[in-house]
């Protein structure tokens, strides 16, 4: 009985993996998590496809500034629906070993090049989909952009500072165009 718990212990820990990273301080998400350090476990993935499906997510949709813990959100959600659909699964780590252990640490003209040359097949699609829907709703990216969420619930956008673009240079009066109903 011991023998097939140890076995089993053995086997978890050879098929997952964990990506682990910091976040750098003063960033948006370093005000907005708990902690600088960041860790995402992964049920089916190893480390190692691990970091290439982050370099994969990381070039598909390019931020320069946003940090890699986002990236690892997408990372997981794709470890957790490999976990649950075996053909997924393998669908993702033979099109992990397509790009190669090396796709990773290669600069991004020379990523962007290799996700060229597969973009048509169903691994690229799917990464590329899941990339898409889970980055760009998460909180982390959310707080790296600005995003505050809906408006609906706490009076609307009107009162809630529709007009406080930071990000624009104030226009002077005279030069903002007619007024409407003058």
């Amino acid at each position: 009985m011991q023998r097939e718990s140890s076995a089993g212990r053995r086997d978890f820990l050879r098929t997952s993996g964990v990506l682990t990273g910091l976040l750098a301080a003063g960033s948006p998400l370093a005000l907005f998590a708990p902690s600088r350090a960041w860790a995402v476990d992964l049920t089916t993935l190893t480390s190692a496809e691990g970091a290439i499906l982050l370099a994969v997510c990381r070039t598909i949709a390019p931020h320069d500034g946003l940090e890699d813990a986002a990236y690892a959100v997408v990372v997981r959600a794709i470890d957790e629906q490999a976990s649950r659909d075996e053909s997924f699964a393998k669908l993702i780590r033979e099109g992990l070993a397509t790009l190669g252990r090396g796709f990773a640490s290669a600069d991004e003209p020379t990523r962007v090049e290799a996700l060229k040359r597969i973009e048509s097949s169903p691994f690229f699609q799917s990464v590329r989909v899941s990339t898409l829907q889970t980055l760009y709703t998460s909180p982390l990216a959310y707080a790296y952009f600005g995003y505050e969420g809906e408006s609906f619930s706490k009076g609307g956008y009107l009162t809630r500072g529709f007009n406080d673009l930071r990000w624009l240079p104030e226009v002077p009066e005279e030069d903002s165009g007619p007024v409407p109903g003058a």
